[in-house]
Order: C-alpha cells, then structure tokens, then sequence
C-alpha cells in the first residue's frame, strides 16, 4: 500500500516538473526582423530559430485558442466554424491604445494548413477592422529544432492618427513579434513532452499487451 503511494507519489513531482520546465526560461533566437510602411500597408517579416521540433511548433501555431496566450494584445482568440469552400475558420481580438486614442480590433477569417510545413491566416475585410490582412508561418527543420519564417502584411480600414499613428503601429508589430516568440517556444516545448510522453505510455502499453488467452 505504501510502496503504491509513493509510485504515485513520485509520477505526481515527476509530472509537475515536466511541466514546470515546459515554461522554464527558455530564449528563443530572433535572428532577423523587418517592418515597413508603404501605401497604408504594414508588412513584417522575421526569421527565428526554436529549440523545438517543427511537428510540435505547427500545432502550436495552428490552434488559434492558443493566440491569446501569445501576446497581451490578442485578448481574445479562438477556432471557428469552417466556410463555404471548408477552410477551417479563425477569430481574434486585439486591443491598443495610441495617446488617448485606443480601440478594439477584430480579424476574422479562413486558415490554409500545409501539415508541418505552413500556415497562412487571411482576414475576411467583411468581418474584420482590415482591408486586408494575411499572416503566413513557415516552418523548415534545422537541426533539432525549427527555423520559423514569419510574414506579416496589414492595412486598417479604421483611421489612424497622423504622424504617431503609424509609428505606434510599426512599434506595437515589432514589439509583439519579439515577445511572443519566446511564449510560442514555450507552448510548443510543452506540447512536445506531451507528445513523448503519448509515445511512451502507448509504448508502455503495447509492450504489456498479452492476447487473450495467452500464459
């Protein structure tokens, strides 16, 4: 009875400190990053490199319920109802504030999944703040991790305040990108354990699988 506790026991820490190091510091390596304005279009661009496999960074990335966790300025995010054509659809909501101007910007509209490869998100300007709004992941292995080539190209239909507007704007993308890359490593670092840890319960069970009957 006590030997049982303690095995018990003992998976309880061991789990607590997997997920515990799931969120350790971790620093991933933003090795390039670039924003311009042309004709009311933002465009970003960044390469980072993630210790983590590219399996587990495309799931990460590609659940929209885990947006919100990114960045403080996606304050709500989530997976919606496919459309007309079966594009898997997404939601999210962000919120800003520029001086004493500050207001709520919805992006609603259709993922093209590329399994573990790319994600492209594009923005229905009919349900959404933008004219055009188009956010592409693309995820190529090196070593044992994942380079993440993201690309970033908006254009608000709201007005923007001149001058600091758009300076605002360019700084809340920049600074968004650089934070968010760290709490997508770790998010994907977690679902990576999760992922062994499946194998090796699976694992686990095949090897202690015995057919009926059998001595």
């Amino acid at each position: 009875m006590q030997h049982s506790r303690n095995k018990k026991l003992l998976s309880a820490c061991f789990g607590a400190i997997l997920f515990l190091s799931a969120f350790a510091a971790r620093s991933a390596e933003l090795r390039d990053i670039a924003i311009e304005l042309v004709n009311d279009r933002y465009h970003l661009t960044s390469e980072t490199y993630l210790d983590v496999g590219r399996e587990s960074l495309y799931a990460v990335l590609a659940d929209f319920e885990l947006f919100k966790q990114f960045t403080s300025a996606i304050v709500e995010s989530r997976n919606i109802d496919v459309d007309d054509l079966g594009r898997p659809g997404f939601f999210a909501r962000m919120e800003g504030c520029v001086l004493f101007f500050c207001k709520s910007f919805v992006r609603e509209g259709y993922v093209l999944l590329t399994p573990t490869a790319e994600i492209v998100a594009v923005a229905n300007p009919e349900q959404s703040d933008f004219r055009f709004s188009r956010e592409r992941w693309k995820l190529v292995p090196e070593g044992e991790g994942t380079i993440m080539i993201y690309d970033f190209e908006l254009e608000p239909a709201f007005w923007v305040p001149p001058v600091i507007g758009p300076l605002y704007i360019q700084h809340a993308l920049r600074g968004g990108a650089e934070r968010a890359v760290d709490r997508i490593e770790a998010l994907a670092f977690s679902e990576e354990l999760r992922r062994k840890a499946r194998k090796t319960v699976d694992s686990r069970s095949l090897h202690n699988y015995r057919p009926r009957g059998a001595l």
